[in-house]
């Protein structure tokens, strides 16, 4: 029988909106609000230039605070949004037509639609799945978008140094979960044509915190296409380490089908943890380099680190 966890001294704390742990040096918040009403989802979208999904959770978010060295990592809608094509899709894009795409484009983006776009925005392309490669930004830096954080930098893992990685077996160990949180950022349909999400999860547990962010999509008779970032944190590193494992895959929509248990129960294809499995455990040549052809530059896997050293004074 497995030794039982020491659970550290923690601090839980909750608000109407949010709730957060303390822990070591970390702060952790975590905020679920509704869908963003009119107001909110006019000034995100005049910030965008682009419809929103139809389910923008503007509100929500996750932040990651390290006190000791002032990081700081976030997760939340606008950051995420701010990842997809905005204009005509380029190379690298991974754009996805279908047979009336354009038709359905126009009718979230004409003037005339009755789903209205504020006065301010002009009505232009975009990309109409919502893919983002979003794994998060650190708000002290001059642009939410940056990958540099103030106190701590990304770099590539050292593959023959053990603690660059992420160690499966401790967190499929049973240790108590001290904090948990699902944080949805986006959904839309697609006007029926299939289905796109992206919903961050945290997991606290006595030796270390989890994240995993997962964008999904499905364009129905076309492609699945998963992003998924996952980052962890051992509470013994010393300096402390945080690790970041992102990881792209797709396929076309015929290839996943075929991988249902049961030939006539297409339940599994609105399953996010169903398709991320089996995009995940197919070959890296079919699903990180052919993909669904459509030369997205998402299709990698990357792992990297940031080494918290104590702030200056």
């Amino acid at each position: 029988m497995a030794a039982a966890v020491a659970v550290p001294q923690h601090k839980l704390s909750e608000t109407p909106n949010s709730r957060a742990i303390e822990i070591h040096d970390w702060l952790i918040t975590a905020s679920t609000n509704s869908i963003s009403n009119a107001a909110e989802c006019d000034a995100l979208q005049n910030h965008l230039g682009f419809t929103l999904p139809e389910m923008t959770f503007g509100s929500n978010y996750l932040t990651l605070e390290h006190r000791t060295s002032a990081w700081k990592l976030t997760f939340d809608a606008r950051g995420a949004l701010m990842g997809v094509r905005r204009g005509e899709l380029q190379d690298g894009d991974g754009g996805v037509k279908v047979g009336y795409a354009d038709a359905w484009l126009k009718s979230r983006t004409d003037p005339g639609t009755s789903l209205p776009l504020p006065t301010t925005v002009a009505a232009k392309p975009y990309d109409w799945t919502y893919t983002s490669v979003y794994s998060g930004h650190h708000p002290n830096t001059e642009t939410e978008r940056s990958e540099t954080p103030s106190s701590a930098s990304w770099e590539d893992a050292d593959p023959e140094d053990s603690t660059h990685d992420i160690p499966l077996a401790e967190l499929t160990r049973p240790d108590p979960i001290l904090f948990y949180a699902e944080i949805p950022l986006y959904e839309d349909e697609l006007h029926d044509n299939g289905s796109s999400n992206l919903l961050v999860r945290i997991r606290v547990m006595p030796t270390c915190f989890f994240i995993l962010a997962r964008f999904i999509l499905r364009v129905d008779n076309v492609l699945f296409r998963v992003h998924d970032t996952r980052i962890y944190h051992s509470f013994s590193s010393n300096p402390p380490l945080v690790v970041r494992q992102v990881s792209g895959w797709e396929a076309p929509y015929d290839r996943v089908k075929r991988q249902l248990p049961r030939r006539n129960d297409l339940t599994p294809l609105t399953d996010a943890n169903w398709i991320a499995k089996v995009l995940s455990e197919m070959p890296v040549e079919a699903s990180q380099k052919a993909g669904a052809g459509t030369k997205w530059r998402g299709l990698r896997t990357k792992l990297e680190v940031a080494v918290l050293n104590k702030s200056d004074p």
